[in-house]
């Protein structure tokens, strides 16, 4: 129990208010760093605190003198020997401090680590056994999505199947460009241009977002940036997350993979007027 008031000993201060606390803190600051330890009125404080902070430290799973280190190491600064209200400042540092405390068992990194928010966002961390249902039956990091041993190999199904080859996917998307207005050998070049970045990238995406910033390649390929624009998005699908799922998302490239034909692209009426009107009015590079 902590008691409201105390009657200041002789010689000593009335810790439990804040002239009290203030005055204390000053003596022994000017005491020296051996006041702490021989002043009987600086161990009474530390008992005092343990009281105070108890319950705080219970509540973040701490014993209470983790919870009066945090405080010792406060009253010794000027911040707090100079506050209008030092017990104020003292509880407010040893919250903070119990806070990065726990969070760091949570987290197992040091409390200086758990202080800074872009460690402290992280769950605790946890033992595969600990919940239960297995980690591995709802979290998707777990989750399988490669071909399984026995799937076909996609280069080996017909293009009617499935899925088309790449190089035939690569073939069929050129001569699509080139159907709706284009110069074959620019198409060519393009087309082959984005796929081998779209290799090196390793997603739709990113790979967008590379050539479209890519002036020393489409200047290369002699296009105007509208063209160049269109021409990404035509084969690569529209980046934006809410047509992701749709044909404009896919682009052509990917439909192609997934079995779409070019007789179906060619009835795509919003992708042929986009890709027919993107065609540039110059031949492409020789």
């Amino acid at each position: 129990m902590i008691p409201h008031t105390m009657t200041a000993a002789a010689g000593g201060e009335d810790y439990t208010t804040s002239e009290g606390l203030r005055a204390l803190l000053t003596r022994l600051h000017a005491g020296g760093p051996g006041a702490w330890r021989t002043d009987p009125t600086a161990a009474k404080l530390m008992q005092y605190a343990a009281d105070k902070y108890a319950a705080l430290a219970r509540k973040h799973h701490l014993d209470p003198w983790e919870a009066v280190s945090a405080a010792f190491e406060v009253m010794r600064t000027r911040s707090a020997r100079e506050a209008s209200d030092p017990w104020a400042v003292i509880t407010h540092a040893v919250r903070i401090t119990c806070i990065a405390e726990e969070r760091g068992q949570g987290l197992l990194c040091s409390t200086h680590q758990a202080r800074r928010p872009h460690y402290s966002i992280f769950h605790d961390a946890e033992r595969l056994s600990d919940r239960e249902n297995p980690l591995d039956d709802y979290h998707p990091a777990f989750h399988v999505t490669d071909p399984h041993p026995d799937d076909p190999d996609p280069d080996e199904v017909e293009p009617g199947g499935v899925r088309a080859s790449a190089g035939s996917a690569v073939e069929d998307a050129i001569a699509f460009i080139s159907v709706l207005g284009w110069p074959p050998q620019t198409a060519r070049a393009a087309v082959e241009h984005v796929c081998h970045a779209l290799a090196r990238a390793g997603s739709r995406q990113a790979a967008f977002e590379v050539l479209r910033r890519d002036q020393h390649s489409r200047a290369l390929l002699d296009l105007p940036g509208a063209s160049w624009t269109a021409l990404l998005r035509a084969l690569l699908g529209n980046p934006a997350p809410e047509v992701s799922a749709t044909s404009a998302g896919r682009g052509v490239l990917l439909r192609l993979m997934i079995g779409e034909t070019l007789p179906v692209l060619l009835h795509d009426d919003d992708l042929v007027l986009t890709v027919s009107l993107a065609a540039p009015r110059h031949g492409g590079p020789s």
